[in-house]
């Protein structure tokens, strides 16, 4: 079996399952926040009773971190949902906004926090949720309504995905990212091409990478339809969960005879640097095709391009130099936005190179890559053509149907700011 198959066996208390199979399997960890959060409750409190209490107090995760910092009511509403359901279940790990709990994007949140541990089952109202398949788990995005019967039963009906595998050899050149992978990856096969699919990444450059950036892998498997993304875990693994929590995990690996639904294999040195150009996120082109292209905006930000490392790469690029467009800095957690004010390069930190260079810095959340209400940071108005290191392009993703939306890497954005058109980072990396 894969190691997909194998956590599901698992969680199923089965000795083996095969892909296209339904089977019920328990979940570790449910995590909503205040998009699907309310109405997951509501479903909850109306199929299981006005009083009843979830299955695992312990086991259900809430963070507000989508369309929080506006003045939108609908959207602080939903917020004072999640508030009163948290109290009136007694929860503790409601991470709420304006306290010093709050984190920022849940799926970096969850891995802050340690509940990404490997061999285990994380759910999530949220489709990005397959970020967290890069500590070695299964983690997939669900409907409010099976939200709602996990906090009740702590159960879920899912069917066995086949899996695809894609492998990564050699040595990964420096002006090539995570997201120029999965990129790639996308391009390839689709954005249907891996619907209901495990995606599982090996190989060395996939071993060679950051938690951070195997999350970032992980992170786009639905950008191709994939049920969930997956890398099996290794030593930066543990090193990473152990650093964050206590809690037992036992590792699980994928057997020597597992079968595949399909295997593709890369070399990483003949790969260049990738965007996924308006309005679809498998309508790849290498960065070089499209060079020159004007851009009224970048971003750096999300679950995806959001993390420490994301900004390290865009820093090293833009140190010492000035955007000639709007240029966002969006943290996708506020213990990366902790980090940038102390990790520095040749003595500056992170958050001054940006804020020095004429960048507009945000607060730690999803910002503007679900748009969202009119005050939300960074929401592209118009007809901006718009450079982000964010998971989705469709027309209104991130705000007006006018906007076109390419998706690029950290290295990508940031050359392309200082020159206000689209620009290959190996053009400006020294």
């Amino acid at each position: 079996m894969t190691i997909t198959e194998k956590i599901i066996a698992q969680h199923a208390g089965r000795e083996r399952v095969v892909p296209g199979e339904n089977v019920w399997i328990s979940v570790d960890i449910l995590m909503t926040h205040d998009v699907c959060g309310p109405p997951a409750i509501d479903i909850f409190k109306r199929e299981f009773g006005e009083k009843a209490r979830v299955w695992d107090r312990n086991k259900l995760v809430i963070m507000p971190d989508h369309y929080i910092f506006t003045a939108d009511a609908h959207a602080n509403r939903n917020v004072r949902i999640l508030r009163e359901f948290a109290a009136e279940q007694d929860l503790p790990h409601f991470f709420d906004v304006g306290t010093a709990r709050y984190k920022g994007v849940c799926h970096v949140g969850l891995a802050e926090e340690g509940f990404n541990r490997p061999g285990t089952v994380l759910i999530g109202t949220d489709s990005h949720t397959c970020t967290s398949g890069a500590f070695g788990l299964f983690s997939t995005g669900v409907g409010n309504t099976d939200a709602a019967f996990i906090m009740g039963t702590g159960k879920i009906w899912v069917k066995v995905p086949a899996t695809m595998r894609f492998v990564f050899e050699g040595s990964l050149p420096p002006y090539l990212m995570a997201k120029d992978l999965i990129l790639q990856v996308i391009g390839d096969i689709g954005f249907d091409g891996g619907t209901y699919k495990a995606l599982e990444f090996d190989g060395e450059a996939v071993f060679d990478l950051s938690m951070e950036e195997r999350m970032t892998l992980c992170n786009m498997a639905i950008e191709a339809g994939g049920k969930n993304g997956i890398i099996a875990p290794d030593q930066k693994t543990f090193d990473y969960v152990r650093a964050r929590t206590d809690a037992d995990f036992t590792p699980v690996y994928g057997d020597p005879d597992a079968r595949f639904f399909l295997e593709k294999v890369y070399d990483v040195s003949q790969m260049e640097p990738v965007v996924a150009k308006p309005h679809r996120p498998d309508n790849r082109a290498t960065v070089s095709e499209v060079a020159g292209t004007k851009i009224d905006r970048a971003y750096v930000g999300s679950c995806t391009g959001g993390k420490l490392e994301d900004f390290l790469a865009a820093a090293r690029i833009i140190k010492g130099q000035e955007v000639v467009v709007d240029t966002f800095i969006v943290p996708a957690s506020t213990e990366v936005a902790r980090q940038m004010h102390e990790t520095t390069i040749d003595g500056t930190t992170l958050w001054d190179i940006f804020v020095q260079a004429g960048c507009k810095m945000g607060h730690a959340s999803c910002g503007a890559c679900l748009g969202g209400p009119v005050d939300t940071f960074g929401r592209t108005h118009g007809t901006e053509v718009v450079i982000s290191t964010t998971n989705r392009n469709f027309p209104g993703r991130m705000g007006s149907k006018e906007a076109s939306v390419y998706l690029a890497s950290p290295l990508t954005v940031a050359a392309s700011a200082l020159t206000g058109t689209i620009t290959d980072p190996r053009e400006v990396l020294v």
